[in-house]
């Protein structure tokens, strides 16, 4: 194990707001996890994010349609010491493809896991709709951000949902009395190259993009494809950050995925800075508007007053920010190993 000094702690705490004096933020995510890996780093983020106290991690739903997803999901929040999180699944038959990382839920130490859990598989796993629903119904009233990162196959399922033995409320009735805000990445709101950009998230079920957009009775902020794209993950903190373990799944799975020298874009991972800290200025937001979603899958952008979506808008400055507050969150070691690290510092 790799023993960080003190001045490295001190750093972390102050380039990332202090934990808030408030409840922690009840945050479920909502992930396409096994495609690209900012799945992953946004997902260790949320953990770290919950070990300062900033935010709860109620669910994770999943909208990669493979097996493996779940066991992955449950493995890296084992590591985190959450394996109790509950995790949803969906049967929608998009991405259905093997991925190249989530392998690592299989990888053994001898005959144990290299990264234990119990969950085996998205087999065992309950249905994404009834998780959500479960999640929600637990909540106090406008307290719920959700962070969706993938396809709006999961929220697009909600809202269609009825009422039943967890809430007698329906998914429109329940997420427009639990939910305060929907942090999604998809969609593009500034050309890429001179050229409109059809992103991946919208393009791999455009319907569902389409009534997530239409019918969801909240405030949503998009993180567009040019945001994750201009703000990079450095290949420098994969290499060096994630030292103090022999195993980890962050590191491990950014190397099966693309191995660096890269710096990865950073796409998933600010949907979950500005759900968690919308008010840190690490963005700035458009004016409120209506976002539609194009039959081919372009998004676009319209200002109205009574508009419900906004989104995201960085400077090079904030950029600089956004950047370190990704690295020092998505790096910070688990409780038991944080609390190490400080204690033999001192």
């Amino acid at each position: 194990m790799r023993i960080v000094c003190a001045s490295v702690i001190v750093s972390v705490f102050l380039l990332v707001p202090a934990a808030s004096a408030g409840k922690p933020i009840p945050i479920i995510f909502d992930t396409d996890i096994g495609n690209d890996v900012d799945d992953v780093l946004a997902l260790g983020m949320i953990h770290s994010l919950q070990t300062r106290g900033e935010c709860e991690l109620l669910a994770v739903t999943i909208t990669k349609d493979h097996n493996q997803c779940a066991a992955f999901v449950d493995a890296v929040n084992t590591f985190y010491g959450r394996g109790d999180v509950a995790i949803g699944v969906c049967h929608s038959g998009i991405t259905t493809q093997q991925s190249k990382f989530t392998v690592l839920a299989a990888e053994k130490a001898g005959r144990a896991d290299r990264y234990p859990h119990d969950l085996r598989g998205g087999k065992q796993a309950p249905d994404a709709v009834s998780v959500l629903r479960q999640a929600l119904a637990s909540q106090d009233d406008n307290s719920v951000v959700i962070a969706q990162v993938g396809f709006s196959t999961n929220l697009a399922e909600l809202l269609k949902s009825s009422a039943d033995d967890i809430s007698s409320l329906s998914g429109v009735e329940l997420v427009r009395k639990k939910v305060r805000l929907l942090s999604v990445m998809a969609g593009a709101f500034a050309p890429i190259k001179g050229k409109d950009h059809y992103e991946y998230n919208v393009l791999k079920d455009i319907p569902a993009a389409q009534a997530l957009a239409n019918n969801w009775p909240g405030a949503i902020v998009y993180s567009g494809f040019e945001i994750g794209l201009a703000a990079t993950y450095p290949a420098t903190s994969i290499d060096r950050d994630y030292e103090y373990v022999s195993h980890h799944p962050l590191k491990e799975a950014y190397y099966l995925y693309d191995p660096p020298p890269h710096n990865r874009p950073t796409w998933d991972l600010t949907s979950v800075l500005y759900a968690v800290y919308p008010d840190a200025e690490y963005f700035d937001v458009s004016p409120t508007g209506t976002v539609t979603v194009g039959a081919k899958g372009l998004t676009k952008f319209a200002v109205s007053e009574i508009g419900r979506h906004r989104f995201l808008i960085m400077s090079d400055q904030q950029r600089v920010r956004v950047v370190e507050a990704l690295v020092q969150l998505s790096s910070q070691p688990p409780e038991p190993l944080r609390q190490l690290q400080v204690d033999q510092s001192q």
